[in-house]
């Protein structure tokens, strides 16, 4: 199959995972938006790149590829890598759920230490992706990019087991071959 699919959502919503667990299925490689738009640095997830590099690093790398799953989020600066998705799939989360699954992750990820300054600005701003009036990524700004999409959108919601959501990207991935 040669589809470029983009799968979206908030923090914690399992967007890796299901990227991960699409791309095995489909036997395509998958890259994380993260990937591109973080320096690699220890700690990580402390020096951006700008804009650009991303694009740059993004177009050299991966998206000439024929078939891909890009998992992450580009709200703001990848509009161009959109461009080339055969179709974007938005997982949702129960907040409450998501956030315990970030903070888990927080916790696995700090080796039990307790949590940092950093640590804890990134939950707080996790936490307002569902404030609509929040300025940062949001639900309210992830649903008017969808709606100023022209490409396939597949809404699931992420508290479903990652193999039954895996299975319906790969259907529907497999109908967006026929889409001319």
């Amino acid at each position: 199959m040669t589809c470029r699919l983009h799968l979206t959502g908030a923090s914690g919503a399992g967007t890796t995972t299901l990227g991960r667990a699409v791309a095995g299925a489909l036997s395509v490689p998958h890259a994380d938006a993260d990937d591109y738009f973080w320096v690699p640095t220890s700690p990580a997830y402390v020096e951006q790149r700008e804009p650009a590099h991303r694009l740059r690093l993004m177009n050299e790398i991966f998206v000439p590829r024929p078939a891909w799953v890009l998992s992450g989020s580009m709200l703001g600066w990848g509009d161009e890598i959109v461009e080339r998705c055969d179709g974007v799939v938005f997982l949702t989360l129960d907040p409450e759920v998501r956030l315990a699954r970030l903070e888990a992750r927080q916790l696995l990820r700090r080796g039990g230490a307790p949590i940092d300054d950093a640590t804890s600005v990134f939950l707080a701003w996790a936490r307002g992706y569902d404030d609509p009036g929040f300025d940062g990524r949001s639900r309210v700004r992830h649903e008017e990019w969808l709606d100023d999409l022209d490409r396939p959108v597949l809404r699931l919601d992420s508290a479903l087991p990652v193999d039954v959501l895996c299975a319906a990207v790969v259907d529907w991935a497999a109908g967006l071959q026929g889409r001319a």
